[in-house]
């Protein structure tokens, strides 16, 4: 397990000296009185109404392109735009030109672009750029300024700008000046990237624009977006697909050889490339769906997008305020509740009349002795009480009451039927492997007939009848992956390569993506983790950590208290926008990979774990997840299109410190979901990275998480937690009762799972190192047959008839027969030839 100190996950408090002691206690303080604060209606907050997607809303996703120290280049571009627009057309405007006149128009600024002089080139891109922001000057709304960037971009494609400025772009990343220029600077601003930030302006607004599907879309325009979405996924730009390009940005800045490049940019902008090549989450549903019916499996037991989106949240976890009540009112009424419990035994009922009032639907995220300690003193504090159990904590006063009373018995089981439907009150369709069913069935035949059949799934002779029904309903639910299909596949391609032939290889933007990346693809996911590392909240500044603020500092900085909280306001949601692009950037690659073949999404994957993405992962959350998805780092009135269009209010301190009235911020959110359905992605089915999540003691940290009430991130958190729970020991789910309710009513049934219990053999810690190397094995021998075209045949076909190998025609140069003789007379004539040697040789 390869660890740094900077993804090191904090565990312990070191209490030797008392100034520590003092900071902690200092801490909870602070944290206790917050909680005070929030008290109110914690227990009863509302859901968040928080609708997943590939994306944001149009506007939001344009106005995060633009930091707000760029504010002033707005005006800037339009004054550019209007110098040359006047000195081509006189006294009208752009919305008046016919569309035969606009296309002039932007031909002579292609023409203009291929000019030498440096200056002028930048002022034609800003004249390009404004065009592409929709000649808001002349608008009166927002609508107004998409409408015309929409129409606008659609030109602009159409005659061939992207092509060109795909070209100024390689040449502003070659730009060895600017780099060693940038590289001796003390400080890097705004300033040093100029041109590249108003190149990739204007390529993110094409992309997105385009991307985008509108009702009203001219068929023209949906011709281009095809157009356009084939020529971005394919290998035209010097042989390559666009997004490697942007891949060698993202490493060329980590390196440390252009710390000018405009990182955030180029991250949305590639976020934005792959989604629109490869295809969002419902495409990809569809995708899955085209291939289950090619590969003749059967279809899928439910839409899964469909599915979380009508869940529910649970209740959130008591404030710690709450809880102290409630313990006080139980030590108070603990005798009354005695007596009321012997008093009900007297009676005729055989059950107590009176019940504790705890809330029972509330999840336990609170499962600490000491409410007054921080966040992070918390996790300690639950892994820390019992030393001979590991991260087990005591009971919770409020479980207490509901572990005692004895569970419900369980509803007769109904004979199984041939139709699958959905239990009763769950969400998903429960599901089963084959190798679970084999599984079952060496059990039992080990138990009832005292030997195996290996595989065979079918031969139930000498089992009992009830063995008969399980098997009978295992099969009824079982659910073959596409992955496993591929397995399979492979493996009869590496046993029979003479017999299975030359496999075809369908050439899917996936595919031609993933062949790319293949040469640097650790280089790719090291970068994406070291950006991600760094633009986390949790992060500490480092000296020789990267500087992912270079397009957002100005050259002068803030010298009035308004300035610098507008400039923290400004970095913190720089980072924040980051986090989104490369979590949803990582998400996609892993989905896609998965569903083109599993061995390219195990490569990716093993690669992210080998880089620490798990502890980097647990880093982030660690955290106050709460108040990182209700931060209001965002000033509405200086977003794009709002600045441009409406007057610009006074700004005080006031004002920015309230924020936004929005009850939570949707690219955190949607950035804490794409984490924890990355983690869930690397843990799958995997113990040994299982086992990784136990020993950075995520238990705590997960739980904490569960007090967001958002249906989609609770399921994912559950989900990691439900694949832990067999390891983490009986006391620890004796003490989280009920995340342990939450868990089997959220989350998908495995039949003969045995989560809940720890009696399965999968849990017994050892050969985990195996399993990664086996896969690391199989990966490699994946990539050497598809791939690796340099490698040495042993079967390839040798001609060994004389008469064929002679018939052969030889194309020979046109001039062949004028030195034929010269040739023949020195490289055969003259040359003494050794008959006994050839023989000997033979």
């Amino acid at each position: 397990m390869h660890q740094t100190d900077d993804m090191e996950v904090p565990i312990l408090i070191n209490f030797n000296n008392n100034t520590n002691k003092l900071k902690y206690l200092a801490q909870g303080r602070g944290v206790f009185k917050d909680q005070q604060k929030d008290s109110e209606g914690s227990m009863e907050s509302p859901n968040l109404e928080f609708e997943y997607g590939d994306t944001d809303s149009l506007t939001a996703e344009l106005s995060e392109l633009y930091s707000y120290t760029e504010e002033k280049e707005f005006g800037l571009n339009r004054d550019y735009f209007e110098e040359d627009f006047r000195s081509h057309v006189k006294d009208r405007k752009w919305m008046e030109l016919s569309l035969e006149e606009q296309k002039a128009y932007v031909m002579k600024l292609l023409d203009a672009l291929e000019v030498t002089d440096r200056d002028k080139r930048l002022k034609v891109a800003r004249t390009i750029l404004y065009l592409a922001q929709g000649v808001f000057d002349e608008c009166d709304t927002e609508a107004d300024v998409l409408h015309w960037s929409r129409h606008n971009v659609f030109l602009l494609y159409e005659m061939g700008i992207f092509t060109a400025l795909l070209e100024l772009l390689s040449m502003e990343i070659d730009n060895s000046q600017a780099c060693s220029s940038a590289v001796r600077k003390p400080a890097i601003s705004l300033a040093d990237s100029t041109e590249l930030r108003v190149l990739l302006s204007i390529m993110y607004l094409m992309v997105e624009i385009i991307r985008v599907e509108m009702e009203d879309d001219k068929p023209e325009w949906k011709e281009a977006r095809e157009a356009f979405k084939t020529d971005l996924g394919s290998p035209l730009y010097n042989g390559e697909p666009f997004a490697l390009l942007l891949f060698s940005m993202v490493t060329k800045f980590c390196s440390m050889n252009a710390p000018h490049f405009p990182m955030k940019k180029v991250l949305l902008l590639l976020w934005k490339t792959v989604l629109f090549t490869l295809g969002g989450f419902e495409e990809l549903q569809q995708m899955k769906v085209g291939r289950r019916e090619k590969l003749n499996l059967p279809p899928l037991p439910e839409d899964s997008i469909k599915v979380v989106r009508s869940m529910r949240a649970a209740s959130p976890p008591a404030s710690a305020m709450e809880l102290i009540e409630q313990q006080q009112q139980q030590k108070r009424g603990r005798r009354s509740r005695r007596s009321a419990y012997v008093d009900s035994l007297e009676g005729d009922s055989p059950f107590p009349k009176k019940q504790p009032l705890v809330k029972q639907d509330s999840l336990d995220t609170y499962n600490e002795r000491d409410p007054f300690k921080n966040d992070d003193a918390r996790d300690e504090e639950e892994d820390g009480e019992d030393p001979d159990s590991g991260i087990e904590g005591e009971v919770d006063p409020l479980d207490r009451d509901v572990i005692i009373q004895p569970p419900p018995p369980p509803p007769p089981l109904r004979p199984p039927t041939e139709r699958v439907s959905f239990p009763k009150g769950l969400p998903w369709a429960p599901k089963v492997r084959e190798k679970d069913i084999e599984h079952f069935l060496e059990t039992s035949r080990n138990k009832f007939i005292g030997f195996t059949l290996g595989n065979d799934t079918e031969t139930l002779v000498g089992l009992p009848r009830p063995i008969h029904e399980s098997v009978k309903t295992l099969k009824q639910h079982k659910y073959v992956s596409i992955a496993e299909v591929q397995i399979k596949r492979e493996e009869e391609l590496q046993q029979c390569p003479m017999t299975m032939g030359e496999e075809e290889v369908e050439e899917t933007p996936a595919e031609i993506l993933y062949v790319g990346m293949l040469p640097s693809l650790s280089q790719y996911v090291i970068a994406l983790l070291k950006l991600l590392l760094a633009a986390a909240p949790t992060s500490k500044a480092k000296t020789d950590s990267i500087n992912i603020l270079a397009d957002v500092l100005p050259e002068e900085m803030p010298i009035t208290v308004l300035q610098s909280m507008k400039l923290g306001i400004d970095v913190n949601r720089h980072k924040e926008i980051m986090v989104k692009a490369i979590s949803a950037l990582l998400l996609l690659l892993l989905k896609h990979f998965k569903l083109n073949h599993i061995y390219q999404f195990e490569y990716v994957a093993q690669h992210l774990v080998f880089a620490n993405c798990i502890p980097l992962i647990l880093k982030f959350f660690n955290q106050n997840i709460m108040s990182y998805i209700s931060a209001k780092n965002s000033i509405c009135v200086l977003d794009f299109p709002h600045c441009v269009v409406h007057e610009m209010p006074e700004l005080t301190a006031e004002s920015l410190e309230a924020g936004d009235s929005n009850q939570f911020c949707w690219r955190n959110l949607f950035s804490c979901i794409n984490l924890l359905r990355i983690l869930n992605k690397l843990t799958k089915w995997k113990h040994s990275r299982t086992m990784m999540l136990v020993v950075f003691k995520s238990a705590p940290i997960l739980k904490r998480a569960l007090k967001v009430k958002q249906a989609m991130m609770q399921l994912y958190v559950l989900k990691l937690l439900k694949i832990q729970t067999k390891y983490l020991g009986r006391q620890w789910r004796k003490s989280n009762m009920k995340t342990m309710s939450a868990i089997y009513q959220k989350v998908r049934h495995r039949l003969n799972d045995d989560w809940a219990y720890g009696n399965d053999i999968d849990a017994r810690p050892w050969d985990f190192q195996a399993e990664e190397c086996a896969l690391r094995e199989s990966i490699e021998k994946f990539n050497t047959r598809r791939y690796d075209k340099n490698q040495n045949n042993e079967f390839a076909p040798v001609d060994n008839c004389l008469q064929s190998v002679l018939g052969q025609r030889v194309e020979l140069p046109e001039d062949f027969h004028y030195s034929y003789e010269m040739w023949l007379e020195r490289e055969v004539f003259s040359q003494p030839i050794q008959w006994e040697g050839l023989l000997q040789a033979q």
